[in-house]
C-alpha cells in the first residue's frame, strides 16, 4: 500500500485531497483511484467467494438481478469470475477494497459487514453507470474505504402514526444503499403501543388503538411475525434493529390497556407515567423485556427515561409514591425516575441485554459498561459533557439538526422549528465534523451519530418521503467520512443524481435545488384542520 493511502486510513487527508477522484458514491469512499478504461457488465455474470461468504454473495445476486436484470451464477474459481469477494484480514473492522479492472470486479474485506459496505458502494456504482443495450459499463477504479463511526442511525417513530411493513423494509433498503447501520425503533409510546406482546396481548388490541391526529383510528400493530421478517430483511443488509420501549414515561397507550399499571399524568398527558412504587410494574415491564430481546438479536434495548416530568407530578399525591421515597432514601420525583430506570436496567442485564437511555439518565448511576446514552437536547450542551464526563459512550442525536420532523427551508409550513432554528441540508451534512475534536480525548466515547423522525405531522408516506429524503445522504455522508474530507458541492452533485433514483422509486423527495415538489400538508381528519405548529 503506497504512502497517500496508509494517510488516507488513519484520516490524514491535507496530502491527498486535492488528487482524489471523483466518484458517484454517496457517502464519499476515503480513497479513490479513477483510471480511463471500462469493465462492460453484460446481462450475465460468474461470481466468485471464499469460503463463508456465500450469504453476501445471494444478497449480491438477488440485488443486481431485482435492480439491474443481471442474472449471474458461480464460478468454480476466482480467476474465471466477473465478480468475486476474497477475505482480507488486514483490512480494519466495516472496511472494504474495491479494485475494478477491465475484466473483473474484486471487492476484499475483513468481516460481512465489509462486503455489506462494498456492495452498497458497487450499487452506487452501477446505479449510475452507462447502460447501453443492456450493457453496463463501470470505470476501472480503485476504492479504499472505512467509516468514522461504528455507529450511523436513524430512529422512526411509529406510535404516533404507523406505516407498516413494506415501508419500513423500503426504509431499510435507503439505509443499506447509504451505509446506515443502525435502525432505531420507536415502537411505543402515548397514542399507541405497535409491538405484540403474546403474554400481554390488550397493549396492541387495546393499547395500538389510535394515533398522534385521531385516537380511533383502527388498531394497527405489528405481529411477531412481522418483527422477525423485518429484523431477518435489515440483518441481511447488516443493519441492526434496535427497539425502544418507552419508560417510565410516555407510557399513556399501555396504562389505557392495563389502567393497575398507571402511575398517573395530567389533562395534557394523561396516564403518562408508569406506577414507580408497585412491583406488578416491575414485574409486567420485565415479562414484557423478555419477549423483546426474545425477538430482537440485537444486544441494546433503549428504556427511554424522557419527559418523564411531564407527567410525574402525579406522583406528588400518590401516597405509595410517597412511601417509595421515604423507604429507599429518594429526595424528589427526579431520583423516583432513576430509581426506576436502574431497576428496569437490572432486568435488561439479567436477560443479557444492554440499555440506551436518553440523555434525562445522566445521573441515574446505570453501569457505564452496560449503558449507552443519547444526547438529544441540543440546547443543553452542557449535558452532553456531563454524559462525556462521567465517562458513558454517547450518541449524538440532537434536535438541530439531527431531527427530521423539523422542516428543512423556512418557508415550510408543517414541521417543526426551535425559534427560528431548522434543519436544512447542509446543516445536517456539515454535522460531526471538526467541531468533535474540541472533545479531546472524551471523542473516544462518541460511538456515532443518529436521525430521528418524529411522526407527530407525518401522516402518510408522501410526508416521511418529503422528510427524509434526501437528508437520508446527508446523515449518511457525516455518518461515515471525517470532516475534513467532506464536500458539499461535490455532494450536491451527485445528490442531483440520487433525485432521480428516488423518483424512479416512487418517493415524493424534498428537491433543495430547484423546490419541486410541495410541501405535503398536515391535516386532521375529524376535524379537517390543518396542523401548523405540533408539539
Amino acid at each position: 500500500m503506497n504512502l497517500n493511502r496508509i494517510f488516507f486510513f488513519c484520516f490524514s487527508f491535507f496530502v491527498t485531497l486535492h488528487v482524489q477522484a471523483q466518484v458517484d458514491i454517496i457517502p464519499k469512499p476515503l480513497y479513490t483511484k479513477v483510471l480511463d478504461k471500462h469493465f462492460v457488465l453484460k446481462n450475465t455474470l460468474l461470481v466468485h467467494a471464499d469460503p463463508g461468504l456465500e450469504s453476501r454473495l445471494y444478497y449480491l445476486q438477488r440485488l443486481v438481478l431485482a435492480k439491474y436484470g443481471i442474472t449471474s451464477s458461480f464460478a468454480a474459481r476466482q480467476a474465471a469470475a466477473d465478480i468475486s469477494l476474497t477475505k482480507d484480514e488486514k483490512l480494519d473492522e466495516e472496511a472494504y477494497r474495491i479494485l475494478i479492472t477491465e475484466t473483473s470486479v474484486k471487492i476484499y474485506a475483513s468481516d460481512q459487514a465489509g462486503f455489506l459496505n462494498a456492495i452498497s458502494s458497487l450499487d452506487q456504482l452501477l446505479s449510475a453507470a452507462d447502460n447501453k443495450g443492456g450493457q453496463i459499463q463501470l470505470n476501472t477504479l480503485e476504492i479504499e474505504d472505512k467509516p468514522q463511526f461504528a455507529w450511523r442511525g436513524f430512529m422512526l417513530d411509529e406510535s404516533r402514526h404507523f406505516f407498516g411493513k413494506e415501508k419500513v423494509k423500503s426504509l431499510l433498503d435507503w439505509m443499506a444503499f447509504y451505509k446506515l447501520n443502525k435502525f432505531h425503533w420507536h415502537l411505543t409510546d402515548e397514542p399507541a403501543w405497535r409491538l405484540s406482546i403474546q403474554r400481554y396481548p390488550w397493549l396492541t388490541q387495546v393499547g395500538g388503538i389510535g394515533n398522534y391526529l385521531d385516537p380511533y383510528a383502527p388498531v394497527q400493530f405489528y405481529s411477531q411475525a412481522d418483527m422477525s421478517e423485518i429484523i431477518t430483511y435489515a440483518a441481511e443488509r447488516n443493519i441492526e434493529v434496535i427497539p425502544e420501549i418507552d419508560m417510565p414515561g410516555h407510557a399513556t397507550a399501555a396504562n389505557r390497556a392495563y389502567p393497575f399499571l398507571s402511575g398517573g399524568g395530567n389533562e395534557k398527558h394523561p396516564d403518562f407515567t408508569f406506577h414507580p412504587a408497585k412491583n406488578s410494574t416491575y414485574s409486567f415491564l420485565t415479562d414484557v423485556l423478555r419477549e423483546v430481546k426474545s425477538l430482537f438479536p440485537s444486544d441494546y434495548i433503549h428504556l427511554g427515561g424522557d419527559e418523564v416530568a411531564f407527567g410525574s407530578d402525579a406522583w406528588n399525591n400518590d401516597s405509595k409514591v410517597q412511601e417509595l421515597k421515604r423507604s429507599v432514601g429518594l429526595q424528589n420525583n427526579k431520583d423516583v425516575e432513576a430509581y426506576f430506570i436502574r431497576r428496569m436496567a437490572d432486568s435488561v442485564e439479567r436477560i443479557r441485554g444492554r440499555v440506551i437511555v436518553w440523555d434525562e439518565m445522566v445521573d441515574a448511576n446505570l453501569a457505564k459498561d452496560r449503558t449507552v446514552m443519547m444526547w438529544w437536547r441540543h440546547d443543553k450542551p452542557e449535558q452532553l459533557s456531563r454524559i462525556l464526563d462521567k465517562g458513558y459512550r454517547t450518541i449524538l442525536t440532537p434536535r438541530l439538526p439531527m431531527y427530521f420532523d423539523f422542516v428543512q427551508q423556512e418557508n415550510h409550513r408543517y414541521g417543526r422549528k426551535w425559534g427560528k432554528g431548522f434543519n436544512p441540508l447542509q446543516e445536517v451534512y456539515n454535522f460531526a465534523g471538526s467541531q468533535l475534536d474540541s472533545l479531546g480525548k472524551r471523542k473516544k466515547l462518541i460511538l456515532g451519530i443518529q436521525a430521528n423522525l418524529w411522526t407527530e405531522t407525518v401522516t402518510n408516506t408522501n410526508r416521511l418521503d418529503y422528510l427524509v429524503f434526501p437528508r437520508i445522504a446527508a446523515l449518511a455522508e457525516a455518518a461515515w467520512t471525517p470532516g475534513e474530507a467532506r464536500d458539499f458541492e461535490q455532494f450536491t452533485h451527485i445528490l442531483k443524481k440520487h433525485l432521480l433514483l428516488y423518483r424512479d422509486q416512487g418517493l415524493y423527495y424534498f428537491d433543495p435545488f430547484k423546490d419541486a415538489n410541495p410541501e405535503p400538508a398536515v391535516i386532521k381528519k375529524s376535524q379537517k384542520q390543518y396542523i401548523d405548529n405540533p408539539k
